[in-house]
C-alpha cells in the first residue's frame, strides 16, 4: 500500500482544515440563525457551544484521524483492530459526506452562476427588473431551470476533479493556501464597507448587544446545531484531513485555531449583513436560506455605488467557500477508495467524481423540471439535505464520541493530544471527559430537535 500523503507545512494544515470547515453554512445559515434566535444572545450561546462542544469534538476527531493514519473506515480498524464493528461509523461518515456533496455541488454551481452574472452585469440588467420581487423571480427561474444550473453544476464537478487529481499537497493544500487568504481579504473589505453604512450602529447593536429576554431552550439547541455543522464534524472531513497531518502537529492548538477562524468568518458575516439590512430597510424574513444570498444581498448591492464590483467580489467569496468545501467532502471518499479499494489517486478521483456528473444534475433537476417527483413528500435535493443533516450526521457524531470515550483506549487519546509526551497539555482530561459524557448528550439534543 502506498505511503500516506501528508500536508507539507503548518500553514497548509490550517488553511486546508479551515477551508473544509468554512462553507455556505457560515455565510447564509449563520445570519439567519442569529436573526431568528434573538440576535446577540444567540451569538453568545453559539460561542459557548463552540468551546463546549465544537473544539473538544474536533480535537478528538483529529486524534482519531492522525492516530488511525488511514481513511474514515480504516482509522477505526487501525485503532481498535479487535473491535471490528466500529468501522461502520466511518462508513456512515463517508456515505453522509458523499450524499451531502451530491447536492452541495448544485449550490456551488448556483454561486458560480451568480458570480458570472455579476461580472457581466446581467444580474442587474434593467431588462430583468429590480427590487425584491424581481430578484426573487430571477432566483426562482434560474434554480428551477434545466440548462444553466446543470452546466454550472458540471463545471464545479470538473473543477473539483482537476484539484483532486493534483493530490493532497499539490492540489488541496496549494488551493487552500491561496483561497483562504483571498476569502479573509474579501471579508475584511466587506466589513469595512458595511461599517461605513448609515445603519451600522443599529445593526451592530442587534448583533453584539445581548437581550437575554430572547433566550429560549430552542435558541440553545439551534446554537448547538450551528456549532456542530459549521465545523464539519462527523462528516469524515476532519478525520481524513488529520490523517495528512505531520506527526509534529499539535492537535489541540490546531483545533482551537481552526475553530476560532471558523467563528471569525461567522462574526464577520454578521458584521456585513446586519448593518446592511438596517441601512436599506429590507425585510428580516429574507435573512433565511438561499433568499439571503440570492435575493437580499443582490438587492443591497443594487442600491450601492459600484454595484457590479461589490456583487462580483461577494459571489467570488461565496464561490471560494463553496469550492473548498466540495473539495474536502470529495476527499473523504477519495481517501477511502485509495486506502480500502487499493486504487491509484487518479482512479480513486475518477471513481468518486464521475458519478456526480449524474447524481448532482439529478438533484438540480429535482427542484426544477422533476419537482413533481418526490421522496417522502420532498424533492431529491431536500430529501438528501434533511436525511444527512437531521439524522446521519448527528447519529455519526454520537457514535464517534462513544467510540473515543468508551471503546478506544484512553491512552490513545492521551498519546495523540500530547504527541506521546513530547508536549504538555493540561486539557487532555477535560477533552476526554467532554467527549465521553457531555458531547453525546448535546449531539443527541441536536438529533431530537431535527424531528420536532
Amino acid at each position: 500500500m502506498a505511503k500516506q500523503a501528508k500536508f507539507s507545512s503548518r500553514i497548509g494544515v490550517i488553511a486546508a482544515t479551515v477551508g473544509s470547515a468554512v462553507g455556505l453554512g457560515n455565510v447564509w445559515r449563520f445570519p439567519a440563525e442569529v436573526q431568528s434566535g434573538g440576535g446577540a444572545v444567540f451569538l453568545l450561546v453559539y460561542i459557548i457551544c463552540i468551546f463546549l462542544l465544537g473544539i473538544p469534538v474536533m480535537t478528538a476527531e483529529m486524534a482519531l484521524g492522525r492516530g488511525g493514519d488511514s481513511d474514515a473506515v480504516g482509522a477505526f480498524r487501525n485503532v481498535t483492530p479487535r473491535r471490528r464493528g466500529w468501522w461502520m461509523v466511518g462508513a456512515l461518515a463517508i456515505l453522509s459526506s458523499y450524499l451531502i456533496l451530491s447536492f452541495y455541488m448544485v449550490v456551488a454551481g448556483w454561486t458560480f452562476e451568480y458570480l458570472v452574472q455579476s461580472v457581466t452585469g446581467d444580474l442587474y440588467s434593467p431588462v430583468h427588473g429590480q427590487g425584491e420581487e424581481a430578484f426573487l423571480d430571477r432566483m426562482g427561474s434560474y434554480i428551477t431551470g434545466t440548462y444553466r444550473p446543470i452546466v454550472m453544476t458540471l463545471f464545479m464537478v470538473a473543477a473539483n476533479l482537476f484539484v483532486l487529481l493534483k493530490g493532497v499537497s499539490g492540489g488541496i493544500e496549494k488551493v487552500s493556501n491561496v483561497m483562504m487568504p483571498v476569502l479573509f481579504l474579501l471579508l475584511i473589505v466587506f466589513c469595512g464597507v458595511s461599517l461605513s453604512l448609515p445603519g451600522a450602529g443599529a445593526g451592530l447593536e442587534f448583533f453584539l448587544r445581548p437581550d437575554f429576554s430572547a433566550l429560549t431552550p430552542l435558541t440553545v439547541v439551534e446554537a448547538l446545531g450551528q456549532s456542530f455543522f459549521s465545523l464539519s464534524l462527523a462528516m469524515g472531513i476532519i478525520l481524513t484531513y488529520s490523517s495528512y497531518y505531520p506527526s509534529s502537529t499539535r492537535l489541540t492548538r490546531t483545533a482551537v485555531t481552526v475553530s476560532l477562524l471558523d467563528l471569525l468568518v461567522a462574526l464577520m458575516m454578521g458584521v456585513i449583513i446586519f448593518p446592511a439590512v438596517m441601512t436599506f430597510g429590507l425585510s428580516d424574513s429574507n435573512l433565511a436560506g438561499s433568499s439571503l444570498v440570492f435575493v437580499t444581498l443582490p438587492e443591497i448591492f443594487s442600491q450601492m455605488q459600484g454595484t457590479r464590483i461589490w456583487s462580483s467580489l461577494f459571489f467570488l467569496l461565496l464561490t471560494v467557500a463553496a469550492f473548498t468545501s466540495t473539495i474536502s467532502l470529495a476527499e473523504v471518499s477519495v481517501a477511502f477508495m485509495q486506502r480500502r479499494g487499493g486504487l491509484s489517486r487518479s482512479k480513486a478521483c475518477m471513481a468518486v467524481i464521475l458519478p456526480l456528473a449524474l447524481l448532482s444534475p439529478a438533484c438540480s433537476l429535482s427542484v426544477g423540471p422533476w419537482s413533481g417527483y418526490t421522496i417522502c413528500g420532498m424533492t431529491l435535493f431536500d430529501f438528501l439535505d434533511n436525511v444527512t443533516t437531521n439524522i446521519m450526521l448527528p447519529v455519526g457524531g454520537i457514535l464517534m464520541c462513544i467510540y473515543l470515550g468508551w471503546v478506544a483506549p484512553k491512552s490513545f487519546l492521551d498519546g495523540q493530544l500530547t504527541n506521546f509526551g513530547a508536549i504538555r497539555s493540561r486539557v487532555v482530561g477535560i477533552i476526554h471527559f467532554i467527549v465521553k459524557w457531555i458531547a453525546p448528550v448535546l449531539i443527541a439534543l441536536i438529533l431530537v430537535s431535527g424531528f420536532i
